[in-house]
């Protein structure tokens, strides 16, 4: 599948779904399909927001990117989020209580699911940011059979993911991986290290120059540089995978 153009398509209509995790939770999600037209492969791409979001809102100006590439999304509301891009995360509106950024993790887990059973595909990207990104390698190292590739936006390490930090799986990480930080993270020392861990277990690292925090360093309107160069590291790792 060839890199597409950097034009603007219109704003998709989605189909909302939904789907239980493992431990009863409804999650909401929003399935898009390509237009006609596209030179479409059936491949299927997973976003997950990240802290304090939602996939509509985080997601708005890149959905429309990739099914101009062809692909398939389901762009999903984790339990773990909120209204922090302008949109209103469903998954949270129906609970009674917060949840922190390890307990999503059946969240990803029931999107993978209903992926899979929704096919035929011919493969599945799981696409995280920031607590999410760390959450996505989880998942491909849990489910190899079913994650083609993983694309981890700022992959979050700290305090607050104690119990599922990335580092603890990466030696058993087999999917084709690409993580992905702005250039102003990778200033940080605990940011470079865990790129260099990243590098050493096959991780395929790619800094973002003008970029910000999470997938919304391919938001023109949120970064501050040019976000061609990554759209097309991000299109052309997708290619090659799916």
């Amino acid at each position: 599948m060839a890199a597409c153009a950097a034009s603007a398509p219109s704003q998709p209509v989605p189909e909302e779904v939904t789907f239980v995790a493992a431990d009863g939770i409804v999650v909401f999600a929003d399935r898009y399909h390509p237009p006609a037209e596209s030179d479409r492969d059936g491949a299927t791409i997973i976003l997950f927001h990240q802290a304090g979001g939602d996939a509509r809102g985080e997601y708005a100006s890149i959905v429309p990117r990739l099914l101009q590439a062809g692909y398939d999304v389901l762009a999903v509301d984790q339990r773990a989020g909120g209204d922090r891009f302008g949109g209103v995360n469903r998954t949270v509106a129906e609970l009674d209580r917060e949840y922190g950024y390890c307990e999503a993790y059946p969240d990803l887990e029931a999107a993978l699911a209903w992926a899979v059973e929704s096919g035929p595909s011919d493969g599945i990207a799981v696409w995280g940011s920031s607590y999410s990104a760390a959450l996505v390698i989880r998942l491909a190292v849990s489910h190899p059979e079913s994650v083609d590739a993983v694309l981890a936006f700022s992959p979050a390490s700290g305090g607050p993911m104690e119990g599922c930090r990335p580092d603890e799986v990466l030696g058993d990480l087999t999917t084709p991986t690409m993580a992905l930080r702005p250039d102003r993270e990778m200033e940080i020392e605990s940011v470079a290290t865990q790129a260099l861990e990243l590098e050493r277990h096959g991780v395929l690292v790619v800094v973002s120059e003008g970029g910000v925090h999470g997938s919304s360093m391919l938001d023109p309107e949120r970064a501050s540089g040019d976000v061609e160069p990554t759209w097309q590291a991000v299109l052309e790792f997708l290619s090659a995978h799916l």
